[in-house]
């Protein structure tokens, strides 16, 4: 048995909100570069541009990329063989988005109530989203989700019947639909099987693959390959202002589902697909 101190836990989910909110990745950067080579229109290639300007300087100045710095959403991947000291681990959870939004200077966006909407003054409580592996790591991975975006996203239950033609259908009149609102060019996070709440889980887990890493199974690779075409020829572009350049990627994640069900649920994230991860 591993002891891991929930103090830990805090001071790490601090940093992450942080770095999140900060700091693109890599893959993201890669992808607005091989975008502003694909991009036909004058205007998608600007602000293609600018949204790479944008990244430097919030990385090096260390200032949030984007003024909704979004839910705290923080996916925890526990081994077996860890016990947390000190404290209850969600309690940690939040407490260290609490720390990590407020040293850092990023927006509470968080209401106590969807009805009464008072904020909470410090972006808690978080979605927590734990499994249970092998092993004795915690894994934590912070992907803070902005509300633009999280608005476009959307799940319908698909007869069977309905089959591949019916999610391409769905996937691809929700990116129509979402239009410039979630400012593209995004990531689609696609989850199809499961129930209702393990399709929505699986869209917002698919945002976390690297972007433009294929699905292992070739099948539902060359789906993403062929949404991701569709969604292209939209021409809806970077910022909504026409283009070639609608999506960055999109990722598909599978489960088995009922005989009678075909959930399929869409996860659409801006441009600034923000998630950073760390292993105690």
């Amino acid at each position: 048995m591993r002891l891991i101190d929930a103090a830990t836990i805090t001071a790490t989910v601090a940093e992450l909100c942080q770095k999140a909110n900060y700091e693109l990745g890599e893959d993201v950067l890669r992808a607005f570069n091989e975008a502003l080579e694909q991009e036909i229109s004058l205007t998608g290639k600007d602000v293609l541009q600018q949204l790479l300007e944008n990244a430097r300087i919030a990385r090096e100045e260390q200032v949030p990329m984007c003024q909704d710095t979004g839910f705290a959403v923080v996916f925890l991947e526990i081994g077996q063989e860890v016990m947390i000291t000190g404290g209850d681990l969600y309690e940690a959870v939040n407490e260290g988005v609490r720390r990590g939004y407020r040293d850092g200077y990023l927006r509470k966006s968080i209401v106590d109530h969807p009805l009464r909407r008072k904020n909470t003054g410090d972006n808690t409580p978080a979605v927590i989203h734990t499994r249970i592996v092998p092993g004795d790591k915690l894994r934590i991975v912070v992907a803070p989700k902005g509300g633009g975006s999280e608005n476009m996203s959307g799940l319908r239950m698909l007869k069977p019947a309905e089959g591949v033609e019916g999610v391409k259908n769905f996937v691809i009149e929700q990116v129509r639909a979402a239009g410039p609102n979630p400012c593209p060019p995004v990531v689609v996070g696609v989850g199809i099987g499961g129930t209702f709440e393990k399709a929505a889980l699986l869209a917002k887990e698919a945002l976390l693959r690297p972007l433009g890493q294929p699905h292992p199974d070739a099948e539902i690779a060359a789906l993403e390959k062929e949404l991701l075409e569709a969604i292209n020829n939209l021409g809806i572009g970077p910022q909504g202002l026409g283009g070639r350049i609608t999506a960055l990627a999109v990722h598909v994640e599978v489960y088995p589902c009922h005989i009678a069900s075909l959930p399929v649920a869409v996860n659409i994230n801006c441009h600034a697909s923000r998630h950073k991860e760390a292993v105690l």
